[in-house]
């Protein structure tokens, strides 16, 4: 394996779906949300994306059964929207520019394919005080503020890094839609009150409920 590479397993029936990214990153917010909109949808796995710039080791599950870092896309059809949600065991080292820009590219490759219209990054931005807060930063000025009267508040802190900010930035460049949603967090360990306020305000936004004990 010398290149990024995509194993699917099946070929979802979906109509303009939306594409949610969510990554292991500060807090694992994104993370974090994506699993949660897994299981709020039902979704059903139907591709993995491998790459040599994933780190050097397998993770192995309760059953003692290992496999290599990946991306896992899953596939949902609800009510309003139809969903292709993509999560992760990790990211390319930061200091990988290239690796970054690879991947992600691979990705957006799979987006297109399938007529993703819409597309959503999720993160984590760390904060020195508590407080339950949704940045968001867009590829136009309309969806910024479309999303801000939702009650997202405008990120201007600079950069956006790793793959949260960067298959935002290159989305764009191919003509795709789409907004970057990041969790107020107050540090590296996992919290999964930033992961569900940033799910339960992107499922708002396009108009699901969301019942408090997901």
């Amino acid at each position: 394996m010398d290149r990024p590479y995509f194993r699917q397993t099946s070929k979802p029936a979906l109509e303009n779906p939306i594409f949610v990214q969510g990554l292991p990153g500060f807090g694992n917010v994104g993370k974090i949300a994506a699993h949660l909109l897994t299981r709020f949808c039902g979704a059903k796995p139907f591709a993995e994306l491998y790459s040599p710039s994933f780190p050097d080791y397998v993770s192995v599950n309760s059953k003692g059964i290992c496999h290599l870092p990946r991306y896992e896309f899953y596939s949902a059809s609800m009510e309003k929207n139809d969903f292709i949600i993509m999560t992760g065991d990790t990211q390319p080292s930061f200091d990988d520019v290239v690796a970054h820009y690879e991947v992600c590219s691979k990705t957006l490759d799979l987006v297109e394919e399938q007529h993703c219209s819409f597309i959503v990054t999720i993160g984590g931005v760390p904060i020195t005080e508590e407080k339950a807060q949704v940045y968001v930063a867009a590829t136009s000025p309309r969806l910024a503020l479309e999303f801000m009267e939702k009650g997202a508040v405008i990120y201007s802190k600079g950069r956006i890094v790793g793959a949260t900010g960067l298959m935002l930035g290159l989305a764009k460049e191919r003509g795709l839609e789409g907004i970057c949603l990041l969790g107020a967090t107050t540090g590296f360990k996992a919290d999964r009150g930033a992961g569900f306020s940033v799910f339960k305000f992107l499922m708002k936004a396009l108009g699901n409920e969301v019942k408090e004990g997901l």
